[in-house]
Parts: C-alpha cells; sequence; structure tokens
C-alpha cells in the first residue's frame, strides 16, 4: 500500500495554516502523517500548531533558511512512499490527494504530480497549470492569468511541478539530491523538475484542484522576490544550459532588464544578477556531472518553441497590462520573469 506524507515548509504563515490543515482533515485519502518545517517563524505558527494541532510533527529551525532547505528537512523527516509538498497559503479540494496519488500509481516512470493551482481570491483564476521551460531561460506557469474554462481540465504530461502544491516520489528526489539549497526560494522547483527529468523521470499533470494565495511570504523578504527570481534564473542556465542557447538566454535578460527599468525596478534586478555572481563557480562545475549522468539529453527534455508570443508558452508581463490601458498604441507583450512562488 502507498504511504503519503504532507511536507509543509513554513514561515510566518500562521494566518493561513488552519484553511490549510482543515482541507488536509477533510481529504477523502487520508495522508500518513503531516510534517510542518517552520523557518524561525515569529508570528506564533509554533505554538498555534502545538496546542491546536499536536498531530503534526514539526521541525523546528532557527531561522529562515529558504523555501529549498525546510523542503529538504521535510523531506528528510517523512517516511512516506510519497511526498505532497504543499505551501502554508494553499487550500486543497477534498478529492486533491487521491487523485494526485493515483496519477503516480498509473504512471510509474512519473516522478511527480502537477496540479491546477487556482486563486484562493478568484477562484476562477488559474495560478499554474504545470510548468514550461524554455531555452532563454524563462519558466513559464502554464494558464497564468487566465479563466477556468476548462482549457485545462485534461491530464497529461508537463515538464515539471510548482512545489507550492505537488506530489513527488520520495525515491526520485533522493535519488537527484533533493532541493538545490542555493537557490533559497524561487526556482528550486523548476531545478529539481530539470534534473528528474535529465535522470529520465517523467511529470503528470492532474487538473485537481489546489486554491493559492500567492505570495503569501515573499512581501517579507528584503525587496521582494525579484531578485531572488533573477538570480536563480541566472543559476539555472549556468548549471544546465548549453551555451549554444547563449544568444536566447542573453534576449531574455535584456528584455527582463527592460521592464525593470519600466518599472522602476532596474536596480534591483542589477542587484540579483550580481548576487549569482559568487554562485557560478560551483554551478558550472555542476555542468559536467548533469551532463553525464543524463539518461536524456536536455535538447529533449527542453525542446525548442518561441520565446515571445502567442506560442511561447507564458503569460505576458504586468507592465503588459499598463500598456493595454486606453491611450497609446499597445505594442506586443514581452513574456515577463517568472511569477513569485513563495514558502507560505
Amino acid at each position: 500500500m502507498t504511504t503519503v506524507s504532507v511536507v509543509i515548509p513554513n514561515w510566518n504563515g500562521r494566518k493561513w495554516l488552519p484553511g490549510c490543515l482543515t482541507a488536509l482533515a477533510d481529504q477523502h485519502l487520508a495522508p500518513t502523517e503531516i510534517v510542518l518545517v517552520d523557518n524561525g517563524s515569529t508570528d506564533g505558527s509554533v505554538d498555534y500548531l502545538r496546542r491546536e494541532h499536536p498531530g503534526v510533527e514539526v521541525v523546528a529551525l532557527a531561522s529562515n533558511t529558504g523555501f529549498a532547505h525546510a523542503a529538504n528537512r521535510g523531506i528528510e523527516a517523512a517516511t512516506g512512499d510519497l511526498l505532497a509538498l504543499i505551501n502554508t497559503d494553499v487550500v486543497l479540494a477534498e478529492d486533491w490527494l487521491a487523485r494526485m496519488v493515483r496519477t503516480l500509481d498509473e504512471h510509474p516512470t512519473a516522478a511527480a504530480a502537477a496540479c491546477k493551482m487556482l486563486s484562493l481570491e478568484d477562484p476562477e483564476a488559474i495560478y499554474d497549470a504545470g510548468d514550461i521551460l524554455r531555452r532563454d531561460g524563462a519558466c513559464e506557469q502554464r494558464g497564468r492569468f487566465e479563466r477556468d474554462d476548462g482549457r485545462y481540465d485534461e491530464a497529461g504530461e508537463v515538464f515539471g511541478a510548482c512545489a507550492g502544491a505537488a506530489v513527488y516520489r520520495r525515491e526520485a528526489i533522493r535519488a537527484v539530491g533533493g532541493f538545490d539549497e542555493r537557490y533559497f526560494a524561487y526556482l528550486e522547483d523548476v531545478d529539481l523538475a530539470l534534473r528528474l527529468r535529465l535522470a529520465g523521470w517523467s511529470c503528470r499533470y492532474e487538473p485537481a484542484a489546489a486554491y493559492h494565495a500567492g505570495e503569501g511570504s515573499s512581501g517579507q523578504l528584503p525587496g521582494g522576490h525579484d531578485r531572488l527570481v533573477v538570480r536563480n534564473t541566472v543559476l539555472l542556465v549556468a548549471k544546465a544550459f548549453p551555451a549554444r542557447w547563449l544568444p536566447h538566454v542573453l534576449y531574455r535578460q535584456g528584455a527582463w532588464a527592460y521592464h525593470a527599468w519600466l518599472r522602476g525596478r532596474l536596480l534591483e534586478h542589477l542587484r540579483g544578477l550580481a548576487a549569482a555572481v559568487p554562485e557560478l563557480p560551483s554551478a558550472l562545475r555542476e555542468r559536467g556531472r548533469l551532463r553525464r549522468s543524463a539518461r536524456i539529453s536536455i535538447d529533449a527534455v527542453v525542446p525548442p518553441r518561441p520565446i515571445r508570443g502567442a506560442r511561447a508558452g507564458g503569460h505576458p508581463s504586468r507592465i503588459a497590462a499598463t500598456w493595454a490601458a486606453p491611450g497609446p498604441p499597445t505594442p506586443t507583450p514581452e513574456p515577463g520573469a517568472p511569477p513569485a512562488r513563495g514558502q507560505g
């Protein structure tokens, strides 16, 4: 019988915990255990859990070590064959866990299952329906900002899963080394998805609903999430992308810098690029190891696709929405940086 552990990284997510844990208690398939890793919260999260939810195993860390580190500590503490990784600001539909587990049971070559993440505030708005990675380094969330009109109701294969609400095979995560803790937060799930795919695993999409508040903790980070997204995109590219894709990457980086300038955040963008520099030597050293251990080529894992326009697979940037307002003619929107994914 398949056992399922739920792992919840938490950082000052006390206000979200009642909704998250109530939804877990209402699941048609009960998890074997719930492990919550607290990243040094100062909002009473741990006291609340020990008082109101003594059945939840709490791993209390002294300070905020980031989503990736907290997730890895939860994976180490968990005992289940499958691991459901859930943000604190997520409320699951009652059939979510049962459907996600069934998907992995039916597809033994899949290491992960992605779901249909919807906005908690506006349940008809899609947050994520599986991830897409492009050769310009942009990871886009399928369906982001679109309405839930049935276009994403069909199960199938996707590149990867947003770790805000996903189920993984424990053996697969451990085999590829878990989440890369250098990322701290943001795009660590993209990096994991890429390594799993290179190792020969696939990712399934199951349209089970998870309602996500979105950016539940990113506002507490100094400078917000933008700097980490910029930094971590560079690390991802340095670790795995072939040199022949560099023109695509440079084009995207230039476009993102231009959008940052339009938003008055160019300095923050440049700080993100600068923060990547100290990590580049170790990231570059991993390129050879990844290539030697890969069972599938990166060309197959990240197939060619347009890097702009409707067929790019992403969403328009937020600055494009301001261009669409009444006034001067609207230029062609440029795909924006990946949206925030926090630790709840």
